[in-house]
């Protein structure tokens, strides 16, 4: 069974970016973001045991805490989530030699709505989402891993509630097929590494989707699709005991 405890942070206004060092780095590295429907955080089973555990197979991984969307403190709330994960691989990026990182080795990696954030952040890298930024080191995660991720915000596939927090509730069509991230896969979209579980309430098919389109578009994609698990289960799965994180370690260094 999985060994966490409850954390939920909410209403994150400044965002934070954590690391853990291996002691024998691989030279890849890792950005996580926990999940929470995009009204918080998950950063302990979701966040800093995954990280400890990418540390111990020699990745360096990083622990980012987004801004939680609120018009209290962000400017326009639907793009700050997506401006931290990509000042996030911005700034690993920029420290790779610093931090013993290769800097074509970074990828992200979320869980539900955090792989959403994930998600968006390898299929929006192309435009900045801080307008006003004008650094022209890449966003492009070398790599995507989503975890039980919310992929689309079309009716019927989404998970309504973080497509809510994100981009209210009567966002236009426009908005909707904007953060559906299996209509923006490309052959431009990095390698992706998928889990999700048939009985999740976060629809299978938002995997099944985004799967199908790296197919489509030539992107290689590895899937871990289990009959029961359910949400949110971390690093392990609560049914059959099965921990994907080694699987997903000899993925990344394959790449």
């Amino acid at each position: 069974m999985n060994d966490w405890k409850v954390e939920f942070t909410t209403e994150t206004s400044e965002p934070t970016l954590t690391i853990y060092k291996p002691l024998k780095p691989t030279g890849s590295a890792m950005v996580i973001c926990p999940g929470g429907g995009y009204s918080g955080t998950a950063g302990d089973h979701e966040g800093r045991q995954v990280a400890k555990a990418l540390a111990d197979a020699g990745i360096t991984a990083f622990v980012l805490k987004y801004r939680i969307p609120n018009d209290r403190y962000c400017v326009d709330k639907s793009l700050a989530p997506l401006q931290d994960a990509q000042q996030a691989i911005r700034l690993v990026r920029q420290r790779a030699a610093e931090w013993g990182v290769n800097p074509n080795k970074i990828g992200i990696m979320g869980f539900s709505a955090g792989g959403h954030l994930a998600a968006t952040a390898a299929t929006h890298f192309e435009q900045n989402a801080d307008p006003t930024c004008t650094d022209k080191t890449s966003v492009r995660p070398d790599f995507v891993a989503l975890i039980y991720p919310v992929v689309s915000f079309r009716e019927g596939i989404g998970h309504d509630g973080s497509r809510e927090n994100l981009i209210g509730k009567t966002p236009t069509l426009q908005q909707v097929a904007h953060f559906s991230n299996e209509l923006r896969v490309t052959p431009t979209t990095p390698p992706a590494f998928l889990v999700h579980a048939q009985d999740d309430w976060v629809k299978i098919e938002n995997s099944i989707l985004f799967y199908e389109a790296c197919l489509r578009n030539g992107v290689p994609a590895e899937a871990h699709f289990w009959a029961k698990g359910g949400h949110g289960f971390g690093m392990v799965n609560p049914v059959n005991g099965e921990d994907w994180v080694p699987g997903l370690v000899k993925w990344i260094t394959g790449q």
